[in-house]
């Protein structure tokens, strides 16, 4: 049954009663949003700096995502892959213009993109060896989070992630973030793909260097490997650039994408350059809800108000005084913020200790942030989060570290 009228108290009950304790969540239902605020039950304003965990990079209700979805909730929603929709099609397109000559699968998730990208790697390893089984090893990187999957915690070697699911499935090597050797050495007649986060989120907000990706990129020239690179958390914009890649002037493979592409709406994506495209064959690989009319639509809007907002230089241009912000906040707290990392509007504050109860001094304080690992504050703001915005978080930082 149903309620128009649903309490704190009973929403609290229902979640307590029915919903599986697989989430540590704080006492607050939020109701509402507009922009980069959200509103909780009692009417507390919240300015919300998680963005669904980067997924609202328009905030929250912009008015032409939410009159693109509705209008195409009333033609049509869903009619599974075994046919084509103009959405699907469109939204291919215009991601293949961002990520160059290559193809589009769709899926609804990071961690079902990333999935479909670990296939990707045993199948050009079967090309690779002329053998199924015998070139399959995947070279990660340390900290990295790639999803809850079997293969996505497989490729996650964090304690916290993997434990009590193994075994899990083989075949994963990991070497260390910006250390080019230490990927250098794992690789052997076995490996098919190096797999990384161009910025780790969960691990910590860790960029990968340009000169680290460069270096992947000749890495697997040199042995015939795929480049593939999870973009789940800081593509879409996120850094100022469509790709977080970008900023290192490299092409790789096969790209992993979500979170922002939606705009909150779930929807996933890969895409495979010309070079290993054709390796996915009908009958491969396939999903139910990937790519539908409604999803896609979504996405379509997201990709509008990017470009027809110039959302890309706008977080070029605004994180630049935001960051300066920031690090001059480290400097009056030394003690209390020990640095400043990222790109963009994807920043990490690296704690001196557990960051949660800063977490929920700033929830009280207005602020929503979402924790990483190593001690981390994640700050992802939506794209298009002002410059008033941007300051009005530094002025709540200061308070809560002040106090």
């Amino acid at each position: 049954m149903s309620s128009p009228d649903i309490t704190r108290t009973s929403t609290a009950e229902l979640y307590d009663a029915h919903v599986l304790k697989n989430y540590g969540r704080p006492a607050i239902t939020l109701t509402r949003g507009q922009g980069s605020t959200v509103w909780d039950d009692t009417g507390k304003a919240y300015l919300d700096f998680t963005s669904g965990i980067a997924v609202s990079a328009l905030g929250h209700c912009h008015p032409h995502w939410v009159s693109a979805v509705q209008k195409q909730a009333g033609e049509l929603i869903h009619v599974s892959n075994l046919f084509r929709n103009p959405n699907q099609g469109e939204l291919a397109r215009r991601l293949v213009g961002f990520a160059g000559p290559g193809r589009v699968f769709f899926c609804n998730s990071g961690a079902e993109a990333n999935e479909g990208l670990l296939k990707l790697a045993r199948l050009h390893g079967i090309r690779k060896s002329g053998e199924e089984g015998k070139c399959h090893k995947v070279i990660c990187a340390q900290s990295a989070f790639h999803g809850r999957t079997f293969g996505g915690m497989s490729a996650t070697p964090q304690e916290k992630i993997q434990k009590g699911f193994r075994p899990l499935v083989p075949g994963f090597a990991f070497g260390k973030l910006n250390d080019l050797a230490s990927f250098e050495e794992l690789i052997d007649d076995q490996t098919a793909a190096i797999f990384i986060e161009t910025i780790q989120g969960e691990g910590g907000v860790n960029p990968a260097t340009i000169e680290f990706l460069q270096g992947l990129r000749a890495l697997c020239n040199k042995h015939n490997l795929l480049l593939m690179l999870d973009e789940v958390q800081c593509g879409v914009g996120r850094t100022g650039k469509f790709f977080a890649f970008e900023h290192a002037g490299v092409r790789p493979d096969a790209i992993g994408m979500a979170k922002g592409l939606g705009g909150g709406f779930p929807i996933g994506a890969i895409w495979i350059g010309e070079g290993a495209a054709d390796l996915f064959q009908p009958g491969m690989h396939g999903t139910t809800f990937g790519g539908t009319p409604l999803a896609c639509a979504a996405a379509l809007a997201v990709l509008d108000v990017i470009e027809k907002e110039k959302l890309l230089a706008h977080v070029t241009n605004e994180s630049v005084v935001w960051h300066q912000a920031l690090r001059d906040l480290a400097a009056e707290f030394p003690q209390k913020l020990l640095g400043v990392r990222g790109l963009g509007f994807m920043v990490g504050l690296q704690l001196p200790a557990d960051p949660n109860p800063t977490v929920a001094a700033l929830r009280e304080a207005g602020l929503l942030v979402p924790s990483a690992g190593g001690n981390v504050i994640r700050l992802l703001p939506p794209l298009n989060a002002t410059r008033a915005e941007l300051a009005r978080s530094v002025e709540i930082l200061r308070s809560v570290f002040a106090a």
